[in-house]
Formats: C-alpha cells, structure tokens, sequence
C-alpha cells in the first residue's frame, strides 16, 4: 500500500475514491428507487420539479455529488504526483490518510448524518488535502 518505489502506487488510493463514488451511486440510485417505491411521483425527476424528495434521499443526492468537488483536486495530485513522478513515502501517506477521512465522512453521511461529526472527517480531509498539495508543490519546485 505504501510504496514509494512504484510510482503506480499512487494510483490504488484513486481506485479507493473511485470505488466510494460507485457505492454513492448505488446509494443514491436505490434512496431514489426506493422514494418512488414509497409514492414519491416519478415525474418528479424530469425537471426536479414539485414534491421533494424525502430527506434520506436528498442526502444520498447531496452524497454522490459531493464525490464529484474535492475529490478532483484529489485525482488532479495523484495524477501530478504519478506524472512527474514526485511519489514519495509522504504523498502515499497524505493520499491514504485523504482517503481515510473521505470514508469515514462518507459512511456518517449515509448513516447518522450527525453535522459535526461529518465536518470533523471533512475537515481532516482538506488537511490531508492541503498536505498532499503543499507535499507536491515542494516537489514541483523542486524540479525547476
């Protein structure tokens, strides 16, 4: 998992993100199943227009789309760090403990959905986030 002598092991950590948002999607697409199944009106989701969706499924909406925002500057310092390559012991620690944080965020917001608890891991994620880009940034400026 940590190995720093493979460049390509910068690319299982994206595997793991990738794998989250398959199961987001999956989530949402079963909160949305079961909703119409439950008597939400189907038309509903022509225009999102009319009766709300029930709030379990909103979050499951809310879920998968927030798998599409910070995650991309997590592919975009993968794919730099695989690129350059600048793969070191360090980028492998901040991509895992990234997604670490991701998944515990996002098992609590398809859980319990406790706010504090879920900005908590979010929280630690930009961490990592900033880490992981302040690592390759050193990296990068160190090659010019």
């Amino acid at each position: 998992m940590f190995n720093a002598a493979n460049p390509a092991s910068i690319l299982v950590p994206m595997l793991a993100i990738v794998l989250l948002t398959v199961i987001g999607f999956i989530r949402m697409a079963a909160a949305r199943g079961a909703a119409v199944k439950g008597g939400h009106d189907p038309a509903y989701y022509k225009a999102h227009l009319g009766k709300p969706e029930p709030e379990a499924t909103v979050a499951a909406v809310r879920h998968y789309g927030n798998l599409f925002e910070m995650p991309t500057m997590f592919y975009a310092a993968c794919l730099t760090a695989f690129v350059l390559p600048a793969v070191s012991m360090w980028t492998l620690i901040f991509a895992w403990a990234y997604v670490a944080a991701r998944f515990v965020q996002s098992a609590i917001h398809m859980s319990y959905n406790n706010p504090s608890h879920r900005g908590g891991a979010f929280v630690l994620g930009v961490l990592c986030m900033i880490a992981l880009w302040v690592n390759l940034g050193v990296a990068i400026c160190g090659r010019l």
